[in-house]
Parts: C-alpha cells; sequence; structure tokens
C-alpha cells in the first residue's frame, strides 16, 4: 500500500511540475501562440504577435493589410518585436531594436482564467509624438497595473501595440493623398483593435469591454480613433481614456503646402525624376529612407494628422462641435504643469511674449489678448512649484511662468476642456482628472510636467526604465 500511495505521490509531483513549466497557449484566427509564464505576478505574457502583415516592400506606405496567411505549429511569442522606425531618443539611448516589420501586439493576462472568463480589456497606445516609442518599453510594462488590480477583484487583459511612426507613418503631401495611403498609423491603431475583436476572447477576454487608452500623442491617438470615419462607430471600443492628449488640439496641413517637403525627400532618395514617386521609396532600404526622414530634408516637415476625407473627415475641433465622434463615455485629463515641458524658455519681457504668441499661430491682435489673459503675474503661472520668478540671469527667462501657463492651456488644457465639452454638448458621460504630483527628483522648474503619471498609472513604482530614458513622451 506505502509504495503505491508513494507511486501517486510521485505522479502528482511530476504533473505538477510539468503544468508549472508547460508554457500558455492559445488559438487564434490564422493559428496558435505560446506564450511566457511570469511566476512572479502569476500572469500569462504572449509577446511579439503580428497583427498585420509586414509593411515591407510593396506594403510601405500603404493601408496596412490584415494576416492572410494560417499555420498549424504553435509559434513563438516569448518576445517584444521591434520598434518601428522613428525619431527620437527612445530607440537609441534604451537600447531597443527597431525594424520595419514592427506592426504587433502583446498581450498580458492573469494566468489560470478560463477561456470563457471575459475579462474586461485595456487597450494600451504608446506616446512619443507620433514619432519614437514602442510597446516593449518598460516605463509601460503591465505586470504592475495587472496584478493590483487582480488583488482588488478587477482583474482585467492588457494590450499594447506599435504603429508606424514618423515618416513611416504619417507621410503626407499631395502624392500620398491621390493614392489614399494616408494616416497610416492610425490606420494601423484600427487594423489592431480589429485584431482584438476578432482574437482576445481566446485569452479570455470580452470584445465587448475594451477600453482603448493613451498617453500624450497615444491620448492624441484614442481621441482620432474616436473621430475615425466622421465618428463611425464601429464597436471596437466601449469606453476611452486620454491622458494629457485630445483630438481638439491639432493645427493640420493641406497636402499642397506639404508637396516641398514630399519633393525633398524624392530627390534625396533619388526619386524624384520616375513617374511613380511613391513606389520608387517603396525601394529604397530602410536605413537609408530613415536617414533622410531624420535628416535636415525633412527637419521642417510635421508629421501629424491630416484631413484626407476619408480617415480624418474635418478638422478635430469641427467634428466634435457637430457630434462626429463615437459616443461612448471617456475618461480625460492633464497634468497640472503641463507648460513647463512646452514652453520656450528666454522670455524676459511682453514684447517677447507677444513675439512668441504670434510664432504659435496666433494673429497680432489675439496675442494682444492673450498678454492680457496671461498677465505677467508669477503668481498666477505655472509650474506651481516655482515661487516667484525665476534668478537673474536665469535661461529660463523672467517671464517663465507666463509662458509655461499659456503653452500647457494651448496643448492640453484647452483641447480637453473643448472635448469635454463636445461629449456634454451630446449628453455622453465624460469623466475628467488633473493630476498635481512633484515626482520625487525633478527639478522645481518642471513641477507635475507632462508624462510624470506613468509611473503611477501603471503602478511601476520602482520607476523601472527610467535610468536610461531621456525622452518623455
Amino acid at each position: 500500500m506505502r509504495s503505491v500511495k508513494t507511486s501517486l505521490a510521485a505522479v502528482a509531483i511530476l504533473l505538477a511540475s510539468a503544468s508549472a513549466t508547460d508554457p500558455p497557449t492559445v488559438t487564434v484566427k490564422n493559428g496558435s501562440y505560446y506564450g511566457v509564464y511570469q511566476p512572479t505576478y502569476d500572469q500569462d505574457l504572449f509577446l511579439g504577435m503580428p497583427y498585420a502583415q509586414p509593411p515591407v516592400g510593396d506594403l510601405r506606405f500603404r493601408n496596412p493589410e490584415p494576416l492572410n496567411t494560417t499555420w498549424t505549429d504553435s509559434k513563438n511569442a516569448t518576445e517584444y518585436s521591434p520598434e518601428c522606425y522613428g525619431y527620437g531618443s527612445d530607440q537609441w539611448v534604451l537600447g531597443n531594436v527597431v525594424s520595419e516589420d514592427c506592426l504587433t501586439i502583446n498581450v498580458v493576462r492573469p494566468s489560470g482564467i478560463s477561456k470563457d472568463a471575459k475579462l474586461p480589456v485595456g487597450f494600451w497606445i504608446h506616446g512619443g509624438g507620433l514619432a519614437q516609442g514602442g510597446n516593449r518599453d518598460p516605463r509601460y510594462n503591465f505586470s504592475y497595473i495587472i496584478d493590483e488590480a487582480t488583488k482588488a477583484g478587477k482583474p482585467f487583459i492588457g494590450v499594447s501595440i506599435n504603429y508606424r511612426l514618423h515618416g513611416f507613418g504619417f507621410l503626407w503631401g499631395s502624392t500620398v493623398e491621390e493614392a489614399g495611403v494616408t494616416n497610416l498609423g492610425f490606420r494601423d491603431q484600427r487594423l489592431a483593435l480589429h485584431w482584438v475583436q476578432e482574437n482576445i476572447a481566446a485569452f479570455g477576454g470580452d470584445p465587448d469591454k475594451v477600453t482603448i487608452w493613451g498617453e500624450s500623442a497615444g491620448g492624441w491617438s484614442v481621441g482620432y480613433q474616436l473621430l475615425a470615419y466622421g465618428g463611425r462607430d464601429d464597436g471596437l471600443f466601449r469606453g476611452a481614456i486620454m491622458q494629457s492628449g485630445a483630438p481638439a488640439s491639432s493645427s493640420y496641413a493641406n497636402a499642397s503646402s506639404w508637396d516641398v517637403y514630399y519633393n525633398n525627400i524624392t530627390s534625396a532618395a533619388n526619386c524624384s525624376s520616375v513617374t511613380d514617386t511613391l513606389d520608387c521609396l517603396r525601394q529604397v532600404p530602410v536605413d537609408a529612407l530613415s536617414s533622410i526622414f531624420n535628416s535636415s530634408v525633412a527637419a521642417s516637415a510635421s508629421f501629424r494628422p491630416v484631413i484626407d476625407g476619408d480617415y480624418l473627415q474635418d478638422t478635430g475641433a469641427n467634428l466634435l462641435r457637430d457630434g462626429k465622434f463615437v459616443h461612448v463615455p471617456i475618461l480625460h485629463g492633464a497634468n497640472h504643469d503641463e507648460g513647463s515641458a512646452f514652453g520656450t524658455w528666454g522670455i524676459n519681457s511682453t514684447d517677447e511674449f507677444l513675439d512668441y504668441l504670434v510664432a504659435m499661430g496666433n494673429t497680432a491682435e489675439e496675442a494682444e489678448i492673450l498678454a492680457a489673459v496671461y498677465p505677467d503675474i508669477p503668481e498666477l503661472g505655472i509650474p506651481g512649484t516655482l515661487h516667484g520668478r525665476p534668478p537673474v540671469n536665469s535661461l529660463a527667462g523672467s517671464q517663465f511662468k507666463r509662458v509655461c501657463a499659456y503653452a500647457g492651456d494651448a496643448y492640453m488644457h484647452a483641447p480637453r476642456r473643448y472635448t469635454a465639452e463636445a461629449w456634454a454638448a451630446y449628453n455622453v458621460t465624460s469623466y475628467s482628472y488633473v493630476f498635481n504630483v512633484l515626482v520625487n527628483g525633478l527639478s522645481q522648474y518642471v513641477g507635475a510636467t507632462h508624462f510624470q503619471e506613468i509611473a503611477f498609472v501603471f503602478y511601476n513604482l520602482d520607476g523601472n526604465g527610467y535610468d536610461n530614458a531621456v525622452a518623455v513622451n
């Protein structure tokens, strides 16, 4: 009897051991993946799964195409994919590899949930000015916040994506407009949302409980998903969160005004003499093309949302005014001292402040009005952590707090308020917040500035990923 019990115990131990080491698996529309188990937080991670055909070769500068292949063997989903090519320091300093084959999605879930769990889904869109960043950034590690949510009895599934950036995702000009290959980064995000609708149930998620969520350019992106195709509701999400980004904040260049940059780019790529310049650009080696985008040739170009009559049919402000947005509840907000990240340094007089306001796109008459609304009274300016004026001869300038007060409102607070007013006008639920915490180690000249809420939102209390990051998103 003892030997039988011993044998049964041994079998049980072996089975338990095998179960503990077996990777999590999932079968989606096109095939199956195996991920990695994270024992510290008892989570399953499925990383670097393609949600689109690679936008390379003939698919460069084209609208994203869904996957068109299936497979029988289980594919590896245990590592983050490279980030998309862009511009900025995150790629260089963090040591993140980049690739044109970058349209991937990550899914993080509490381990042990059933396929029928129907957990809510948080769909994260990273920031970075639509020019840099990616879903492998450790500052966006989902494990901490999912762990806290699970402990609180509110488990959810986290999803994050890469999308095309900078010149690869937001090229513009008459040729691009005529080809209908505009706002590609936003279209990538849209296709990823469709992938979630088709596949998230296999991970234990509920496709009817998706919340899109992002910060800065990610919040901006969320806003433009709400406005896409004239506010058409494709049933892709039930709510939205916008942190320091709103779709009323953009200026738009028309296609013909962008042609000078497009022509400079094609000339630098030796494509200006061919009939189909876009097709020629598709054949340029990716590193060479990336160098052109990051050179003085395109230094003044704005890789931003454009009104193309398709994805974006009017200005964000007009679409909001006309109620042409997906009527779902939103949570949005900004940080108290946003302007310290966007204000110009070195303003020392009212005349210089007026020149700054005109350079920001205001008329001379508007600048005079704004100068009265934003008087040179340090107690009224921001950051609130800087008491009085900067010292004499400071690089910040004696009117630094005045400049930052205007910049924060112009870039962040006014667009958020305009968005909230649009939701209220159409009787749709809207919640707003303000983040006003001076993070340990930050200067009084910075205050509760842009991006500083991210560590708290993701419950990244150890600051994972911040030691070697020099850019904010």
